[in-house]
């Protein structure tokens, strides 16, 4: 625990302007970020009597072992690098809205030639249409169904696609007037795009319009005697206006709005949005927060906005957001949101009428969300606490394992030998800081070896960070250590000193976990031991009885089966094995899709694409002049005469033989090599995999 008073700037070194400020750890990782519209005053709150701090203000200032400031000129632009940086570092004492769910959004793909109807979630991407979001993808899909009676948009994905324009069928929603079926020319690509753009449409709000539209035909229809149109037309209107009945008018004046409402105590706060569109609710979200300081109801609002809208532009900000208490100062916060939509953005608290009551309706919402929380944490958090205090009592640690790194060793007998890194702290499982490894110190099968070489260079890493002070440098004795060991992942740009960013094999953990028995925990001890590290302790999960090995131990730690700090290290184990045979499929599966061309040094996808494409085959290509590859635009003919080379060293595949008739099919192309694809997999001698088993 650092005393603040250590690393408190002198008196008038801190510039009274607006600015963005990070505190940083004792490992230079930046664990807060915030804005002032002064630094001097801002700063100058968290060195007064640690007794007179918020708890959680306390504890992140007796964290930090440093703090930095960078001056900005607006508070405008102070917003913006806050959210930036909070994005970038991931500050673990900053307010952070983490949604509970990946929400489902229902997204028309405009960026294609047919636009397709789908669910999608996670990352939005560019020039596709989102709707949304919704709590349940079932209910896009019934939405959807509906709506395709009226606007026939295809849903079906790209492989369907393909193959239904292959053979000139279209699929079942085309013979039943879901689809118009652009894949066999029932429409051309522009009335296709046409009926996206009106399905887009009508799920923005304009509904009316499209109704009165429908409507005037249907008794045109009907006026000329057409009553089978009519009456199509009469059913699509019913369609459309069922599905306008599964959001309810909320807004009599079709306002486009998001409301946001917080409800929070002490320690916690619970964040709904409605997404309001044409006076309809069309989407609605939720978050929850942990108050790492004391905050305002305002603060946590502009937190929110910037979670929101962060990545928003256009139609995507509202015109209106009505929140139940505003920033302070409120007009950075309205300039940058309407930056964001490039045109005025109103941010304002409802009074009265409709507005007020339906705001009241989401603050019922999260209110609900936190009491739901709150019960759910309660059970999770104590749960963990006791698994940790466990496995303290049970290896007899000094301390409570807040950080726990796994490894595991992958391999397809004695091939494509892997290893995975995973890291949980606090009980929960840090994907960001997974990490993988290839085994290229031997070549076989030895997993006590593998384990071995994979502690090593770890740690040799985590040392070699700690000697810089967490600082990287271009050609640094770890990252050349990491390209010849084999590490999976290309070191990083060089990281400057301001760049507070999770550093690789930075942080040291309290316990390491192998999975496997008293060999390979004798083997990371041993390795830990080598490079003198003596305050990280050890343990193995061995599969078969699920006892837990210590080093130097004959007899192994048994722990209950109902103990939850068993199925702890079950669950750590369990994610470090998943990883490792993830990994070393992939591996696997790229080594058997490899053909000749992959072995020609610096020969990319590209240019192995255009040779396929001008000569056919690979078997055309080995018969192929160089002066005939230097025909093909990019290749040179120093690239030809390595490609030349690399042919006449690879041995040709075998012919492929039809099974059913013993016919040797010795045709112009070579097995496993197609005119569309270069680098497929050899149909054969192919080694069978069924044959092997994953470890």
């Amino acid at each position: 625990m650092a005393d603040p008073s250590s690393y408190r700037p002198k008196p008038g070194e801190i510039p009274d302007s607006p600015g963005v400020y990070r505190f940083r750890d004792e490992h230079r990782r930046v664990i807060y970020v915030g804005k002032a519209k002064s630094l001097r005053q801002r700063l100058a709150n968290y060195f007064q009597d640690l007794a007179g701090l918020h708890p959680r203000t306390r504890s992140m200032v007796t964290t930090a072992a440093s703090v930095e400031w960078t001056v900005v000129s607006t508070e405008v632009e102070a917003l913006q690098l806050e959210y930036s940086w909070i994005k970038e570092y991931d500050p673990r004492f900053n307010v952070k809205y983490r949604d509970d769910k990946s929400y489902p959004y229902l997204a028309v793909t405009m960026n294609e030639e047919f636009p397709r109807v789908q669910v999608m979630r996670g990352h939005k991407k560019k020039g596709v249409r989102y709707f949304g979001p919704y709590t349940h993808a079932w209910a896009i899909r019934d939405t959807v169904d509906l709506l395709l009676r009226v606007f026939p948009v295809r849903t079906c994905s790209a492989g369907v696609f393909k193959n239904a324009a292959r053979t000139g069928r279209p699929c079942l929603l085309g013979y039943i007037d879901k689809c118009s079926a652009p894949c066999v020319g029932r429409v051309s690509a522009e009335d296709h795009r046409g009926l996206a753009e009106e399905f887009s449409d009508f799920m923005t709000g304009r509904t009316g319009a499209y109704l009165r539209r429908l409507e005037r035909r249907m008794t045109e229809a009907a006026e000329e005697m057409e009553y089978e149109r009519a009456a199509r037309l009469r059913d699509d209107i019913a369609a459309l206006r069922k599905a306008m009945e599964k959001s309810a008018v909320v807004l009599a004046d079709a306002t486009d709005a998001d409301l946001i409402a917080v409800a929070e105590d002490e320690l916690e706060a619970a964040v709904q949005i409605f997404h309001v569109r044409g006076g309809r609710v069309r989407g609605q979200r939720g978050w929850v927060t942990d108050k790492v300081e004391e905050i305002t109801t305002g603060a946590l609002v502009e937190h929110a906005l910037q979670q929101l809208y962060g990545e928003e532009t256009g139609d995507a900000v509202p015109r209106e957001v009505l929140v139940p208490a505003l920033p302070d100062p409120v007009e950075p916060v309205q300039q940058w949101l309407t930056g964001r939509r490039g045109s005025g953005v109103s941010l304002r608290i409802p009074q009265r009428g409709d507005k007020r009551a339906l705001m009241e309706t989401v603050e019922r919402n999260a209110q609900q969300a936190l009491v739901l929380h709150k019960t759910k944490r309660a059970s999770d958090l104590t749960t963990r606490s006791r698994a940790l205090e466990e496995i303290t009592d049970a290896l007899e640690l000094d301390s409570a394992p807040l950080r726990i790194e796994c490894y595991d060793i992958s391999h397809l007998q004695g091939d494509d030998v892997v290893a995975s890194m995973v890291v949980f702290e606090d009980g929960l499982a840090r994907r960001s800081e997974y990490r993988r490894f290839q085994i290229k110190g031997f070549a076989g099968q030895d997993d006590v070896r593998s384990m071995h070489e994979v502690i090593t260079r770890r740690f040799r890493r985590y040392l070699a960070e700690k000697e810089r002070t967490g600082e990287w440098t271009d050609g640094g004795e770890p990252g050349a250590e990491d390209s010849s060991a084999g590490l999976a992942e290309p070191p990083v740009n060089t990281l400057t000193e301001d760049d507070g960013r999770p550093r690789r094999f930075a942080y040291p953990p309290q316990l390491v976990v192998v999975d496997g028995g008293a060999p390979q925990v004798a083997a990371a001890q041993r390795a830990l031991d080598e490079l003198g590290i003596d305050d990280i302790a050890v343990c193995g999960l061995a599969k078969r009885l699920e006892e837990v090995w210590l080093p130097g131990e004959t007899d192994p730690v048994v722990l209950p089966r109902t103990s939850e700090g068993l199925y702890l290290l079950q669950r750590v184990r369990d994610e470090a094995h998943r990883f490792a045979i993830t990994y070393q499929r992939t591996k696997r599966a790229k080594r058997f899709r490899a053909g000749p061309l992959d072995e020609v040094p610096g020969l990319g996808e590209t240019r192995k694409q255009a040779l396929i494409k001008h000569f056919g085959s690979v078997k055309r290509l080995r018969s192929a002049t160089i002066d005939q590859i230097c025909e093909v635009p990019g290749i040179g003919r120093k690239t030809a005469e390595t490609i030349v080379a690399a042919l006449e060293r690879a041995a040709p595949a075998a012919p492929a033989v039809n099974t059913a008739t013993g016919e040797i099919m010795d045709d112009t192309e070579e097995p496993g090599q197609t005119t569309g694809s270069p680098g497929e997999p050899v149909s054969a001698g192919a080694p069978d995999e069924r044959r092997g088993q994953d470890r």
